[in-house]
């Protein structure tokens, strides 16, 4: 056990200056950023998927996760306070708990934002292919699907992601202005959604309202029912937690963090919410099901043919934000690993100009895109929430323990009734979990073993470097 509970400071103190990042955010960047990373494919995309599994009953299950992630944002928002620094959950449990657990966090955070970056370039393929079809552009289907899901090679969705990679190369403050640029078209977007489809809201499309029942249960070897729907539909609320990733280029963390993380989650669960309701409404559920464009198939379907191209296009233009803030989390939780020697320390280095990790940056693009390159969207979204909801979990739990081990420590923003809050979202996640497809349950106990098999390694050849023969 010795080294494997080990916990870290807070303290930036005896990192040198091409090891840390430089604070050039406040909260008028953090709200876009957040808002950028929480709506895009999820709304966009998984609104079909989770009508698929779920029905009508698909508006209770965008309830039930906003519940679950609100729990989580809020603990989130205290504990990015009293520790900001980058790394967001990891850098919360290695402080909080102790190494090991922060390995685990960090291995399973590749899921979150690698893995999540992937689902969303192909949902943002989904779009891009049916508005090229829309104009008369018709590219081979071997080039549109990865080879998991019958192609060969999902290309839009590989260019995307390097597409944003180099914007992000630009630097962080200028990455995140163009996000907040995009963030309104997206916004945009939805709105002409609601606006267009609400006129034809029809009572009578509810019925049936839960035609798969409320628990997870397999239907032809698919988990159905309200919570696996939720378990699914999960992956449309996160994000708001890459804004911890920022704290430490954030000008001030006190007070623009919980800004930036409270305030973007209350704004996209007000907008999902009358989304899925007017989606639902309109069109009888199983017309869009199974659609990768399913806000603009409702459109066309209701005659709005300029609308569905409006949306194609918003979403095109916008979605791309998620991918910006998922990339954007992803390389700095690798570089905060680099910089406390999980990882090569020679990676844990910033641009002198722009202050940005280049080389994180550039390896966790190439990864995202070949991910995004050969999987379909439903199997990725399923993983990336199961590293997710373990990240929730751990916040949650590394709330608790500073609220008992450092109850006089200063907190600029204190999570409400936290005894109640963090255990609810505790709970709630691991609910969600148990309600995801068993396969992806077993994957990620995998992903998570050959996690461990590689910090046994790593601790092996620190031990053998510092103790040669």
């Amino acid at each position: 056990m010795n080294g494997l509970m080990r916990r870290k400071t807070a303290s930036l103190d005896g990192f040198q200056a091409h090891q840390r990042l430089a604070p050039t955010l406040s909260w008028p960047h953090l709200i876009p950023l957040g808002v950028g990373s929480i709506v895009g494919t999820g709304i966009y995309a998984l609104t079909g998927v989770g009508a698929n599994l779920a029905g009508p009953a698909m508006v209770i299950s965008f309830l039930i996760a906003g519940a679950v992630c609100a729990c989580a944002a809020l603990a989130y928002a205290e504990v990015s306070t009293l520790i900001p620094t980058s790394g967001s959950a990891y850098t919360y449990s290695y402080v909080a708990i102790g190494e090991i657990f922060a390995w685990v966090v960090g291995w399973s955070l590749l899921l979150e934002y690698s893995v999540g970056s992937s689902a969303v370039a192909v949902g943002w393929a989904g779009y891009a292919v049916g508005f090229l079809n829309a104009v008369g552009v018709h590219l081979p289907a071997a080039m549109t699907t990865g080879v998991m899901a019958g192609g060969l090679l999902n290309v839009p969705a590989m260019l995307i992601v390097f597409a944003v990679a180099a914007l992000l190369l630009i630097g962080t403050r200028e990455s995140a202005t163009v996000n907040a640029g995009l963030v309104v078209i997206k916004i945009a977007g939805l709105c002409v959604f609601i606006a267009l489809a609400a006129p034809h809201f029809n009572a009578a499309n509810f019925h049936p309202f839960m035609p798969y029942g409320f628990t997870a249960h397999d239907v032809g070897g698919t988990k159905h029912g309200v919570m696996a729907a939720a378990a699914v539909i999960f992956f449309a609320f996160y994000g708001f937690d890459t804004l911890s990733t920022a704290a430490e280029e954030t000008k001030n963390p006190g007070r623009d963090l919980p800004i930036g993380i409270i305030g973007s989650m209350v704004i996209c669960t007000i907008l999902y919410v009358a989304i899925a309701a007017c989606a639902v409404g309109a069109v009888f559920y199983t017309h869009f099901a199974r659609s990768a464009e399913p806000l603009a198939e409702i459109l066309r379907d209701l005659g709005h043919g300029g609308g569905a191209i409006i949306i194609g296009v918003a979403a095109v233009i916008a979605i791309p934000t998620v991918i910006l803030a998922f990339l954007y989390g992803q390389s700095r939780i690798f570089f905060v690993m680099a910089r406390d020697g999980l990882l090569p320390q020679s990676l844990a280095r910033v641009n002198a100009r722009t202050k940005v990790p280049v080389t994180m940056t550039l390896l966790t693009a190439v990864a995202v895109a070949l991910l995004a390159g050969l999987a379909p969207l439903d199997q990725i979204a399923s993983m990336a929430n199961a590293g997710t909801l373990t990240a929730f979990v751990a916040v949650s739990v590394s709330l608790l323990i500073l609220r008992r081990r450092e109850p006089d420590a200063p907190r600029i923003y204190r999570t409400p009734a936290a005894w109640i809050v963090a255990p609810a979202a505790i709970a709630g996640c691991l609910y969600l979990f148990w309600s995801l497809p068993t396969k992806t349950r077993l994957l990620f106990l995998a992903w998570n073993l050959i996690g461990l098999a590689f910090y046994a390694f790593w601790r092996w050849r620190k031990r053998e470097t510092a103790n040669p023969a």
